[in-house]
């Protein structure tokens, strides 16, 4: 088939980004606060840690937002929650047995820097009062430049913060508009160089593309302008319009958003720009130049994807703090309250805020860790892969009838036990990783189209 065949074909389908495996719409309560507990308790002598922070608060709402976020007019919700997140901290840090180590610590949201910087320096110390954080280690945090202030950037620098992910989108003032998003160059600029000042180096940005009335030019000029700023790393993401799930994108007509055929393109027109720029394509939409950890890691095979998307971090544990927030321990994922309110009262109680969770099969983690080598290097060797689980690579090459069409289709080709995507299907990479998913069927509605 020609590529603009396979997008038609396969591209409507509804998948999965496959930051986790099995994905979260498969948690359940089966999993609560107790069972968090005991896991805590079982985390290996060994094991090091890294910790996400979810900070649901924005000043205004994006409406191609799929976070879990509100907007906070005042200032006093935002302390409130500050406090619960230390105060989850010290609850979670106490079913362990000593300060565990931790090599990244991601602050995610919302929007994060809507903490007073004050609060932020104390949630910091929390942390490092509870774990030990290496000095080598990773403290990221996403931030949206048109509220980022002088005194915030101190903050983060003095809580140690080595990598700061700004929110770009486009620069195009039409698509601006029509997302409730508009930001001038001037202020990702000033907020990147703010940055740099405070000795913060590690800047990336993140772009999207399938915005409503996006176009090539406009993909390319974003690209152009963001270039000019030299951040070592871009994240590139497909707009995922589900307003069922999302109501504030009920205030995106659908008639204004590219098709499948249209998105692709753009998807292409901004890989191909970047890479001529002198970046290197990791895995689906990451992209870094090629001296940056995560292209090293790329090339001595060392690349995993976790909620945040594609890292270098290796941890045999990650916790998440905060409303909704996911953590992933050896025995299966747990995910809090997803409220804010129901979160702080389960906090202010005492008690863990988790929610529901999914207790891992060994299935599970064959697939998984196939699907994650097939979202990192676009191919995987079953035969390595299912040795260290016991299994048999026929049994997984056979047993889906979605893999045999793909190879039938020229998306995927088999030589012996492994697998590999053809060089112009690897836009299709999820649909690939979705051949190996056995819990799919059930949550279609909930996901993206995989173009």
């Amino acid at each position: 088939m020609m590529r603009q065949d396979l997008a038609a074909c396969y591209g409507q389908e509804r998948l999965p980004r496959y930051t986790s495996y099995p994905t979260a719409p498969h948690f359940s309560t089966a999993i609560g606060a107790d069972g968090y507990a005991e896991w805590l308790k079982a985390i290996p002598a060994h094991a090091t840690a890294s910790l996400y922070l979810h900070v649901p608060f924005c000043r205004a709402m994006c409406w191609y937002c799929g976070c879990h976020t509100s907007v906070a007019h005042r200032d006093e919700p935002i302390a409130v929650y500050e406090a619960a997140l230390r105060c989850e901290i010290d609850l979670v840090s106490r079913q362990i047995d000593r300060r565990l180590k931790v090599n990244h610590i991601h602050f995610g949201g919302g929007t994060p820097t809507i903490m007073a910087p004050e609060a932020f320096t104390d949630l910091i110390g929390s942390i490092r009062h509870a774990f030990f954080v290496l000095p080598s280690a990773e403290i990221a945090i996403e931030i949206d430049p048109r509220t980022l202030n002088a005194p915030m950037i101190d903050a983060l620098a003095l809580g140690g913060v080595n990598r700061a992910s700004l929110g770009v989108q486009s620069f195009d003032p039409v698509v601006q508009r029509a997302i409730n998003r508009v930001q001038s160059f001037e202020e990702t600029a000033a907020a990147t160089n703010g940055l740099r000042r405070a000795g913060i180096a590690g800047i990336s940005f993140d772009l999207i593309y399938g915005l409503p009335h996006q176009t090539l030019a406009s993909c390319l000029d974003t690209v152009r302008r963001s270039v000019e700023l030299r951040p070592d790393r871009f994240s590139v993401f497909g707009y995922a319009h589900v307003p069922s799930f999302k109501k504030h994108q009920r205030m995106i007509n659908e008639a204004w958003l590219p098709d499948s055929l249209e998105r692709l393109d753009q998807s292409n027109a901004i890989s191909n720009a970047l890479i001529e720029a002198g970046y290197v394509q990791i895995g689906l939409d990451h992209f870094a130049r090629p001296d940056d950890e995560m292209a090293v890691a790329l090339r001595q095979g060392r690349l995993h994807r976790n909620f945040q998307g594609y890292t270098t971090d290796a941890s045999d544990v990650l916790l998440g703090f905060g409303a909704s927030a996911i953590g992933h321990l050896p025995q299966g994922y747990v995910q809090n309250e997803v409220h804010t309110l129901a979160y702080s009262e389960a906090i202010a109680a005492g008690r863990l805020a988790t929610a529901k969770g999914y207790a891992l099969t060994d299935d599970d983690r064959l697939r998984g860790e196939i699907i994650e080598r097939i979202m990192c290097e676009f191919g995987a060797d079953l035969g390595e892969i299912c040795a260290r689980h016991g299994s048999v690579p026929e049994q997984m090459l056979l047993s889906s009838p979605r893999l045999q069409d793909l190879i039938c289709d020229g998306i995927v080709e088999v030589d012996g036990a492994s697998l590999a995507l053809a060089d112009d299907s690897r836009f299709l990479v999820r649909s690939v990783a979705a051949a190996f998913d056995a819990h799919l069927d059930g949550s279609r509605h909930l996901h993206s189209r995989a173009v």
